[in-house]
């Protein structure tokens, strides 16, 4: 499976701050198997991550996407708004889980605004923006990737426990 990591950073754009959450991702992503093919930093600009998530979706048909940066409450912070224009149909549960699972680290965990949705085939899943909370949020969603991504490409598997 093909994924992207999208930092979204006005400092990390400019060279400013070394990118540790989208190099976390990447290595996370790796060890799970999947194919890290699209990797870019942009600024905090509605257009730039809006093309990127379109680019990488209906273009590079890519499996997922993992962004990282750009869901607080900055005035900057617009990452939720453009990934919102970008998908087709949200999936709640994701952004929820990765919120109540965050709140056993820190009461700021209510406060990201991160959204997950599909864009035809792609599965985009927004993250916070450090390190830690990149962390915390992977061992919530790395679990069910693989079978959401089935989903969003057809599969008629049956979701059920048995």
């Amino acid at each position: 499976m093909k994924a992207g990591v999208l930092t979204i950073s006005d400092k990390g754009s400019r060279g400013e701050r070394e990118d540790l959450s989208g190099k976390l991702l990447i290595e996370m992503l790796s060890s799970a198997g999947f194919e890290v093919s699209r990797y870019r930093i942009v600024p905090d600009e509605y257009e730039d991550i809006l093309v990127t998530l379109i680019d990488w979706a209906d273009r590079e048909g890519l499996d997922l996407i993992l962004t990282t940066g750009g869901t607080g409450l900055s005035p900057r912070d617009v990452t939720p708004e453009a990934t919102r224009a970008a998908i087709e149909r949200e999936v709640p549960g994701i952004a929820e889980a990765i919120r109540i699972g965050g709140l056993k680290y820190t009461p700021h965990a209510m406060l990201s605004r991160g959204l997950a949705g599909v864009r035809k085939e792609t599965l985009i899943i927004n993250l916070p923006g450090s390190p830690k909370a990149v962390e915390e949020a992977w061992e919530i969603i790395a679990p069910i990737l693989k079978h959401a991504i089935e989903k969003v490409k057809g599969s008629e598997a049956e979701c059920a426990r048995s």
